[in-house]
């Protein structure tokens, strides 16, 4: 087996599902049958190798994308497992940006679900080619055809499915290649997971297996033109001309080739690795990474060692002993240690300690790596995530990821005021480990405020503090996280003069302000003509008018959003006048622009999803209305309905033992982010009033303790 492979040899590859689709088990599965582990790892013994965070192994979940490095037919895979919860879909998002290919886990039972859509999305996104696993085909339930029907319908994708099970549910013992028309049987001895034999397709799958066959080639005649002749004509399609234009396919993403299996039964697993070598492209089969020279000209980095260095830091982690971990993909050129790269972000050098490949949180030192690979660095000081490292003599700025606004927020306490400093110092390392997440000290109060994706995000977090760091903290209620805008647009003015003994102040800024389509953000732009504000003032107005619209707006004190604003005249001194000056101008602007653009509050409205037995779906629907929740959509699936909803976030609070109770447990839920809305205006008032009350509070207690 060769362990350093050429660039062609290389796959780089994440593992997405919905959650307890079985990625992390199909992940232990893999590790097995390639010599990483030499014992099998179970979820639900909480032994998983990839999980190894203390919460990931009591809840059976993963929370953060583990890295790992395997060999498989003489390939290196690098393979990246992350998370199914919505709440951690920051570490989907970066995985997925620096992938060549994916596997997409479904379970056969619960087929498509909400957080399938989510991932599948993001790696639409980004345009990396997927191979599908149906995984769980030895449950009760499992309806493979009806899980490929729904990536096609659900998806928009065209699955191609190149296995039929033998046997069904808890009889499944085997698989039928579709492409060699032979038999696969897994031995039923849990102490030999690893045997599997071939043979004759059983004589009752025999013409299910050609029909099949048929309509596989039937839909590669719709990728590749060549085959419509053969399929036509009835003329025979040999296996490796298959394979080589399912390849193309996929690499193209034209088709999605489609697996069969049950992880945990271990069946299925070694086609899946043939899939991965076969049909996922290698760093040189994918788009070539484009950065933004520093003159703003986008230069194409081609996957070579040969090429100009260029990486992109995709993770931070604080690990207990290497201490300060960057997670980097390389996409040209090579990295050694000891080598100083240049920061193109941040515009500093940075030397690079020690190199190393991990396995989950196991590592295993190296002096170089190249083009394509996938590795943590240490000693990286001032490197956050989405941060491009390239040579200072030809610099290079990747594209950054997107990264998601939180939707929730609480209240910190440490019950030790010596501990303030710790805590702070903490969350300064967890943030910059996940960009979703933000803290804060509110103001007025003075509190720690922690915002996140959710719930559990903000539980998790919580849990790291108080177990990694070792901080006595608590948790106030999660609060939802509002924002506010304009509804109309509006002229006004900023002036900032101020005149005191020598040198003054003197800044006015005339705006024009008007509201954007939900999600927009905040835009500032110059239409000055003349020089009546000189140019070297334009980016001072502009960060003003950010400053102003982060502190809050007029109503409430929420972050402002969806606005665009721009600068169109104004008037300065030629001895007053000052940056600071006219960054004031643009926040007094921007907060008149907010008093007469009759501002309102948005709250964050969820996608909600609930699958639940027949019997309850009119309890689940009115309990939806109930919480100024619309339905959506109803679909049925036998005897079980899935109901898809968007209700306030506001409302979605302790919805899951709610959701319980009226189900006697039977009915589950899944929910993520949609889109602001406006707060109704009498819903918008009792927040202010309640608010109001909050202030008047704390000053109470402040007056109290002086």
């Amino acid at each position: 087996m060769a362990k350093n492979p050429s660039i062609d040899k290389t796959r780089n590859i994440g593992i997405i599902a919905h959650i307890d689709a079985g990625k992390t088990t199909t992940t232990e599965r893999i590790l097995y049958y390639t010599g990483v582990s030499q014992k099998i790892g179970e979820v639900q013994d909480g032994k998983a190798g990839k999980d190894w965070m203390d919460q990931e192994q009591e809840r059976g979940i993963t929370i953060t994308s583990a890295a790992t490095t395997c060999f498989w037919r003489e390939h290196r895979i690098n393979i990246i497992d992350t998370p199914g919860h919505v709440d951690f879909t920051i570490e989907v998002e970066r995985s997925l940006r620096v992938l060549d290919g994916v596997v997409a886990v479904f379970c056969a039972v619960g087929r498509v679900q909400p957080q399938s859509e989510t991932v599948w999305r993001q790696a639409e996104r980004y345009g990396v080619p997927r191979v599908a696993f149906i995984n769980k085909m030895d449950r009760q339930g499992a309806d493979y055809l009806k899980c490929v029907a729904e990536i096609r319908e659900r998806l928009l994708a065209r699955p191609v499915l190149l296995q039929i099970p033998i046997g069904q549910e808890d009889k499944f013992e085997g698989l039928v290649d579709l492409l060699e028309m032979k038999a696969l049987f897994y031995s039923k001895d849990p102490r030999q997971p690893h045997v599997s034999e071939e043979g004759p397709i059983p004589e009752s799958l025999v013409e299910e297996a050609r029909q099949a066959r048929k309509d596989l080639i039937e839909l590669l005649a719709d990728v590749d033109d060549s085959l419509v002749d053969d399929f036509v004509n009835g003329v025979e399609v040999d296996a490796l001309r298959l394979r080589n234009i399912l390849r193309a396919g996929t690499i193209a993403n034209k088709c999605v080739p489609v697996l069969l299996g049950s992880a945990f039964k271990n069946k299925g697993v070694q086609p899946l690795l043939d899939a991965v070598v076969d049909y996922l492209p290698s760093p040189k089969e994918v788009k070539p990474i484009v950065g933004l020279n520093p003159k703003g000209v986008e230069e194409i980095r081609v996957p070579s060692i040969d090429a100009p260095l260029s990486a992109l830091v995709f993770k931070l982690w604080n690990d207990t002993y290497a201490g300060h971990l960057a997670f980097l993909r390389i996409y040209s050129g090579k990295m050694k240690t000891g080598d100083t790269v240049y920061n193109s972000q941040k515009g500093s050098k940075e030397r690079i300690g020690r190199l190393l490949k991990m396995h989950a949180n196991k590592r295993e030192e190296i002096k170089e790596a190249e083009a394509g690979d996938i590795i943590a660095a240490v000693g990286l000081k001032n490197s956050t995530t989405g941060d491009t490292l390239c040579d200072e003599s030809q610099p290079v700025t990747l594209e950054n990821m997107v990264i998601p606004e939180p939707v929730i927020h609480t209240a910190l306490f440490v019950r030790n005021k010596d501990d303030m400093d710790k805590l702070a110092n903490a969350l300064a390392k967890l943030t910059a480990e996940d960009p979703s997440l933000r803290a804060r000290t509110d103001g007025e109060s003075g509190e720690t405020i922690l915002s996140g994706m959710g719930e559990l995000h903000l539980e998790i977090i919580t849990e790291r503090l108080k177990r990694d760091f070792k901080l006595q903290v608590d948790r106030g209620e999660p609060q939802v996280a509002y924002r506010e805008t304009i509804t109309r647009r509006v002229e006004v003015e900023g002036r900032h003069i101020r005149q005191s003994g020598g040198h003054g102040q003197y800044a006015v800024v005339q705006l024009v302000a008007e509201p954007l389509p939900p999600g927009s953000g905040i835009v500032y732009e110059t239409a000055v003509v003349g020089g009546t504000v000189p140019k070297e003032y334009h980016n001072s107005v502009g960060e003003g008018i950010g400053a102003a619209c982060a502190r809050g707006g007029v109503r409430c004190g929420f972050p402002v959003t969806d606005l665009k604003v721009t600068l169109v005249d104004g008037s300065y001194h030629e001895v007053d006048s000052s940056e600071m000056a006219f960054s004031i101008a643009g926040s007094l602007g921007l907060q008149e622009a907010l008093k007469k653009g009759s501002s309102v509050i948005l709250e964050p409205i969820m996608e909600v999803e609930i699958v639940t037995p027949e019997d309850y779906l009119g309890e689940v629907m009115r309990d939806i209305s109930s919480r100024r929740g619309q339905i959506v959509s109803q679909d049925s699936q036998g005897k079980i309905q899935v109901v898809k909803g968007e209700v306030p976030l506001a409302q979605m609070f302790g919805y899951s033992t709610e959701l319980r109770g009226r189900t006697q447990g039977r009915a589950v839920f899944t929910m993520q982010f949609g889109k602001y809305q406006v707060l109704p205006e009498g819903l918008a008032q009792e927040l202010i009033n309640e608010r109001e009350r909050q202030k008047e509070a704390r000053s109470g207690l402040k007056q109290v303790r002086h």
